[in-house]
C-alpha cells in the first residue's frame, strides 16, 4: 500500500519537468513529506524503472527506509527521468497520475 497520495506524487512529476525553475519548490516540498510517504514516493520511482516489480512494493519501501544514506530530495535530484519513472511506477502499481496532475495545473 502506497503511503502518499497519487496528488503528491503528481506533485513531484510535475516539479520534476519543471527542474531547471522548479528545483527549490520541488525540495521543499520533499523535505516536508513525512518518512512513509518518502520511501513510497522513492519506492514508486524503483518500480518506474523496474529496479522492483510492483508486486514487491512493500520491499521497495522497506529498502527505501533502510538504505536511505542521503537526503530524499537529493537523491530524487540525482535520478536522471525521475518524472518518466514515477509515472511508470504509479502506472505499474495500477495508478494513474494524469488526472491529479491535470487538477494540479
Amino acid at each position: 500500500m502506497l503511503e502518499i497520495s497519487i496528488e503528491k506524487v503528481a506533485q513531484v512529476i510535475l516539479y520534476a519537468r519543471e527542474i531547471e525553475r522548479a528545483e527549490p519548490e520541488m525540495r521543499g516540498f520533499i523535505d516536508g513529506l513525512n518518512d512513509d510517504e518518502k520511501a513510497s514516493l522513492v519506492a514508486v520511482m524503483w518500480i518506474g524503472r523496474e529496479a522492483f516489480a510492483a508486486d514487491d512494493l512493500e520491499d521497495a519501501k522497506r529498502v527505501a527506509i533502510e538504505e536511505a544514506t542521503t537526503p530524499t530530495a537529493d537523491y530524487l535530484l540525482g535520478v536522471p527521468h525521475l518524472a518518466d519513472n514515477l509515472e511508470s511506477g504509479l502506472e505499474a502499481l495500477g495508478y494513474s497520475a494524469s488526472q491529479a496532475e491535470e487538477d494540479l495545473l
